[in-house]
């Protein structure tokens, strides 16, 4: 899959994939755009709704909503923890049906979730510069 990000303006930057989608990305509270931590927080939201979408839709027709906050220390440059809040009224289901709709979202999103699988197991980043003198040189 190719993905990348291009530089539009000063603090503009524009993420794209190789299917047309694209994602503006600023710094936080640049108009319009998203910050590089609050894509984070999106993605774990996302991967989330993705992942647990049918589970909840083949027993309710209720709007499915899925939120998302995080931890973060006052002046810290990473997030301490994600919290994903699914918004979706189960009330319509027995107390039994509906604790075992969340223990199968839970169990699904364990095994399945790519993104919180991901931030939960922490991995390495790298960072190269291509085109250098010594091309591919890693920091």
């Amino acid at each position: 899959m190719s993905l990348d990000v291009r530089r539009e303006g000063e603090h503009e930057f524009v993420g794209r994939n190789e299917r047309g989608a694209s994602v503006r990305i600023g710094r936080k509270g640049a108009p319009g755009s998203f910050s590089p931590a609050e894509l984070l927080q999106i993605a774990a939201a996302g991967c989330a709704a993705v992942t647990a979408e049918e589970l909840i839709t083949r027993r309710t027709d209720a709007p499915l909503r899925v939120a998302v906050t995080a931890d973060r220390r006052e002046g810290a440059s990473e997030l301490d923890a994600v919290h994903v809040l699914f918004d979706v009224d189960l009330s319509t289901l027995a107390d039994d049906e509906r604790d075992k709709v969340v223990a199968a979202v839970d169990r699904a999103i364990e095994r399945l979730c790519t993104v919180s699988r991901t931030l939960k197991k922490g991995i390495p980043v790298t960072e190269e510069f291509a085109g250098g003198p010594e091309d591919g040189s890693r920091r």
